[in-house]
């Protein structure tokens, strides 16, 4: 049976946490939190299986920093593919998007878990991540997945700061959220409109950017940058609109900036 939901104390290490939970499935996207929680799980020698959900929201290429750090290591990843373009409540983008993506990417780690013998499920919530209003962590307590990074009080640099001590080449990775958190929240959700994200912010990149996010409506396009690169982005805002101009009308720079 898959036991899920039993609360982990605040302060315990993540060497208890994977000693008390020796089979654990791992939500795993490749990013700098759930990298650090494969590689603690694969110190503790803990029986931990990377699941990879792999969406029309997420880059090729993320699965394929995935895979690297796991065949690196000699780790076993399981990849599962779910189509949310077949789930209305997905593609709607109503204001609880997230709630329903991230349920359904869950689910499915679950039902990988119990085919694999598998008795917690976790994921790679940090202690720097909201959770009071944000929909994607209501989905994760609803089903009873374990946080262990957060339970054991493990901040975003924290993260980041042991990583690079471990060697891990995670640690100054960029956050790739998924693409359709830069559709604005009631503008359907559609391959072409995901594509156009994609091929936009890949065009942004291919100027010697990095992390950028473009935010649309569906017509139009904000570029946003990172502080350290707003400057440049500024003085070369004529360039930037002209790569992203093939796929939306109209093309600005965000005068909000992520941190980096």
């Amino acid at each position: 049976m898959l036991c899920i939901g039993v609360a982990v104390p605040s302060k315990s290490s993540l060497e208890a946490f994977f000693k008390d939970n020796h089979r654990v499935a791992i939500g795993f996207s490749g990013g700098v939190d759930s990298s650090y929680l494969v590689h603690v799980a694969a110190s503790e020698r803990a029986d931990a299986l990377p699941v990879f959900i792999k969406t029309p929201f997420i880059r090729d290429s993320e699965q394929r920093d995935a895979e690297e750090f796991c065949r690196r290591r000699g780790i076993r990843m399981e990849v599962v593919d779910i189509d949310l373009y077949s789930d209305e409540s997905v593609v709607s983008n109503g204001p609880d998007r997230c709630y329903h993506c991230k349920r359904a990417m869950f689910e499915r780690v679950i039902e990988v878990a119990r085919e694999n013998g598998c008795d917690v499920v976790a994921d790679g919530t940090n202690a720097s991540d909201p959770v009071d209003d944000r929909p994607g962590v209501r989905a994760l307590r609803e089903l009873g997945i374990r946080s262990p990074l957060r339970d054991s009080d493990l901040s975003k640099s924290a993260i980041r700061r042991i990583s690079r001590m471990d060697r891990l080449e995670t640690w100054n990775k960029q956050s790739n959220s998924c693409l359709a958190t830069r559709i604005e929240t009631g503008v359907r959700i559609t391959p072409d409109l995901i594509g156009r994200v994609a091929a936009s912010e890949d065009a942004v990149a291919a100027l010697g950017f990095s992390g950028i996010r473009v935010r649309t409506d569906g017509r139009s396009a904000k570029v946003q940058f990172t502080k350290s690169q707003i400057a440049d982005a500024r003085a070369r805002a004529d360039e930037i609109k002209e790569a992203v101009a093939p796929y939306f009308d109209d093309v600005t720079i965000d005068d909000k900036v992520r941190d980096d």
